[in-house]
């Protein structure tokens, strides 16, 4: 009979202890999870990839997923600067485009919204020049 007041003091305490919390602020108060390439568009890239590597012009790749944009890089060798990087910024989406190349100068070779439209850069004839 003793153990019977002290589960509902329990009970009660806890009901006490609720809060309503505004969905707004708990988003806004979590981390964005990073910006990453959906399949569709890591298949594209990859292809594109596939290919140049089969010419011998590229080596190795590295894909960094941060905060604002995803990047893919592409290298010669993997100790040097990324050739080009090719990027998804959703920021951009509705004024330049969410997608570009970029090359290893930080230049922008293309920009759109379709990236299958940007990595027709690629279909030009990049060669380094020796």
């Amino acid at each position: 009979m003793t153990d019977q007041p002290d589960l509902q003091r329990a009970g009660s305490s806890s009901r006490d202890s609720s809060s309503i919390i505004d969905l707004r602020e708990y988003k806004q108060s979590k981390d964005a999870l990073p910006i990453t390439f959906h399949r569709r568009e890591l298949d594209a890239i990859l292809r594109i990839y596939g290919q140049i590597v089969g010419e011998g012009e590229w080596r190795d790749y590295a894909i960094d997923h941060l905060k604002d944009k995803a990047v893919f890089s592409v290298f010669k060798r993997s100790g040097e600067m990324p050739l080009f990087r090719i990027e998804k910024n959703p920021k951009l989406a509705a004024k330049q485009g969410a997608f570009s190349v970029i090359n290893v100068d930080g230049r922008v070779l293309k920009r759109g919204q379709d990236l299958q439209q940007v990595l027709k850069v690629f279909d030009k004839v990049l060669k380094l020049i020796k």
